[in-house]
């Protein structure tokens, strides 16, 4: 797509800028100072960008020109091909990206993190680099050229010598962002989504404690929601903690133990009774990846105590030093594993450049954090929920923990946010899937939206956990997530837009269709599609089996309607279409079509059919045996002549809706086996 030529504007520290032209692979030095070199080289179908550059000091005893803090460096790159659409993630804030659907160059943000490209006949996927000082990022070019923007949040660099950006094409968009991660990855030495372990914690449900309460929090607040969930039988297993349990004085936190005006004996106590008194197994708690907002209060107890750890700023504030910080982690980290503590969740990870300006570059600085938390939060055991560190410094910075949040704070109070929190999971989850299990956040299962923010957490492939405020929760809206012990029944990876919605604005146009697997018997190969109209009209929403990469075989497929509860059997490449009304929302179970009939599993589970642990027998038998029981359902065109429930014959109270089977299961508390005989 870029032809080779660039355009180089350099900013020095004098105020001086200048610009060189240049071609790829040309080392380039106009004025005898400032030496240029931009080289690319292909591997594996990944092209790699590299920049050298050195601003030459002629007299040494002259005060240097090196390079200016603010946008020292900006390359233009030519075009050689036009691209028809872009989707441009970009950093909207300091925490997070957001899609923007632009038309061409000029109309990418600034803080473009990552962008996707429609080109005649294939797709594209750009990621500028976050290097080992310098971070790159895309902003609106011109007509004919892509702006790639250079900065250290530091002055006073004098050579660059880093990687770019990387580039794939390929025939979707999933494939070419899939060969630029993995070079990433491996430049990076950090583990892909699939390497790195989800804590036990992660595979249950949740309850935190920010939107009940936000940081009016306390013990007997804590405990009178955990009786609420053991009344009501609720089967959450993990509690999060979130901010304001701790001591603190203007956003700068002053010791480990939790604030004993709201917790008087600390958690442990606490934690030990609503363990003994119901479910609930795990708990967690919240803090700030510099401790709090503005770090640790200097005139503290606390800040003496971990002065080997710390950091003062320039701009004065005390933090965990970069290089030294996993002492700091650690030694809060020994004092919570003493409290009963399993977890934790550490916000404002993308804070680095607040905290090291002009002082250490951003990338140095977010490697440094990110290494130090892992290190000394090893008695969690990996259990870190990673928050408000979308920016790439900052993905790139964590070896090895599994979860990342996906987007910014679910808003209860604003019912209009919906589409907005959608968005911004769905898009960012194309890319940042590819490193994390990402976290699509809290919800009131009391909320005018309870339905479909559950089903998107269903379909999310990462932590659900809600924030009812006491008195709050309803049961049935969390019923079609989890099994009774709590355990999710979780899909394989993130939700992702299907490619025909990849660069179309779905507040705009059609309907946001986003597609997932999971396990299906002793298979992993079933899905799924939910379909959700962002506007305020009537759309058709269209989509075949095939839409989802995931899906191994050529066969025919059932389509279940979750919500119409209705199936209808078609071949992989056909369309199936119906309308949704305006603000309305539908989920679709793809299973292949196998033998005389396709168990779906559960009925009032949204990913029901992973429910079904093994398919076995002949033509004329099949034996499926079920996680849980509750209400089966199977997709068929021929009527059983019998069906056992363990020895049970239940044939007698099988229900029929054309093609559709269900039969609702003996309440057990083992494992249900059906026999089914045609």
């Amino acid at each position: 797509m870029m032809n080779g030529y660039y355009r180089i504007e350099i900013g020095l520290q004098n105020n001086k800028r200048m610009e060189i032209r240049t071609s790829l692979g040309k080392e380039i030095c106009p004025d005898g100072r400032i030496r240029v070199l931009i080289c690319e080289q292909e591997e594996e179908g990944c092209r790699v960008g590299k920049i050298r550059l050195e601003v030459r000091q002629e007299d040494p005893l002259q005060a240097p020109e090196n390079l200016a803090a603010d946008s020292p460096v900006k390359v233009y790159a030519a075009l050689a091909e036009y691209p028809e659409k872009i989707t441009a993630m970009y950093m909207y804030n300091p925490w997070w990206t957001r899609p923007a659907f632009a038309e061409d160059s000029t109309e990418i943000p600034e803080k473009t993190q990552a962008a996707f490209f429609k080109l005649k006949d294939r797709c594209a996927c750009l990621l500028p680099m976050a290097g080992e000082q310098f971070k790159t990022s895309l902003s609106g070019g011109t007509k004919d050229e892509l702006c790639l923007e250079m900065n250290a949040c530091a002055a006073g660099f004098g050579q660059i010598d880093e990687i770019l950006y990387l580039y794939a094409e390929a025939p979707t968009v999933r494939e070419a962002v899939h060969c630029v991660f993995s070079r990433l990855l491996r430049e990076k030495g950090i583990a892909p989504r699939e390497e790195r372990r989800l804590p036990e914690m992660f595979h249950y449900l949740g309850w935190c404690s920010w939107d009940a309460f936000y940081t009016d929090v306390s013990e007997d607040k804590i405990r009178a929601k955990a009786q609420e969930l053991a009344q009501k039988d609720v089967p959450v297993r993990w509690m999060l903690i979130d901010d304001g349990w701790f001591p603190s004085r203007n956003k700068m936190i002053r010791g480990f133990m939790p604030d004993p005006e709201k917790f008087s004996e600390g958690f442990r106590g606490m934690i030990e009774d609503i363990r003994a008194g119901g479910r609930i197994r795990w708990f967690g708690v919240w803090h700030a990846l510099g401790g709090y907002w503005a770090g640790v209060d200097p005139e503290s107890a606390l800040a003496l105590e971990e002065a080997p750890y710390l950091h003062r700023s320039r701009n004065g504030r005390l933090i965990p030093d970069p290089e030294q910080g996993s002492g700091f982690y650690r030694d809060w980290c020994d004092v919570l594993k003493n409290e009963g503590i399993d977890f934790i969740k550490v916000d404002g990870q993308s804070a680095v450049p607040f905290y090291f300006e002009n002082e250490i570059s951003v990338c140095e600085a977010a490697r440094g954090l990110g290494r130090a938390l892992e290190s000394g939060a090893y008695r969690m055991d990996g259990a870190i929920i990673n928050c408000m560190g979308m920016a790439m410094e900052s993905i790139v910075a964590r070896p090895s923990s599994a979860v990342s949040r996906n987007s910014d704070d679910f808003l209860p109070m604003q019912e209009e946010s919906f589409v907005e929190h959608l968005l911004q999971n769905a898009y960012n989850a194309i890319y940042h899937n590819e490193i994390y299990c990402c976290d699509w956040d809290m919800f009131w299962s009391k909320h005018v939206h309870a339905v479909k923010h559950s089903l998107l957490r269903a379909i999310s492939g990462g932590p659900v956990y809600v924030s009812d405020k006491i008195s709050e929760t309803d049961p049935e809206v969390l019923r079609p997530l989890a099994y009774a012990d709590g355990q999710l029944l979780m899909m394989n990876r993130s939700a992702r837009p299907t490619e025909d919605c990849i660069f179309t604005d779905p507040r705009r146009n059609g309907v946001l269709k986003l597609h997932n697997t999971a396990s299906w018997g002793e298979r992993d190969n079933a899905g799924g599609i939910a379909a959700y109209n962002l506007t305020n009209e009537p759309q058709t929403v269209s989509f075949q089996p095939a839409d989802v990469p995931d899906l191994k075989d050529t066969g025919k497929y059932w389509i279940f309607d979750y919500f119409g509860k209705k199936v209808r059997l078609q071949e992989k490449t056909e369309s199936y279409t119906e309308e949704i009304g305006a603000g309305e929302f539908a989920w679709y179970v793809i299973l292949p079509a196998e033998g005389r009939g396709a168990c779906l599993g559960l009925l009032d589970k949204y990913v029901g059919f992973t429910a079904v642990e093994s398919i076995s027998g002949d033509g004329d038998t099949q034996v499926i045996i079920l996680h849980e029981t509750g209400t089966v359902g199977w997709a068929g065109n021929e009527a059983p002549s019998r069906v056992l429930a363990g020895a049970e014959d239940m044939t007698g109270r099988i229900s029929r809706d054309g093609a559709m089977w269900s039969l609702p299961l003996p309440e057990k508390a083992e494992k249900a086996v059906i026999t089914i005989q045609w």
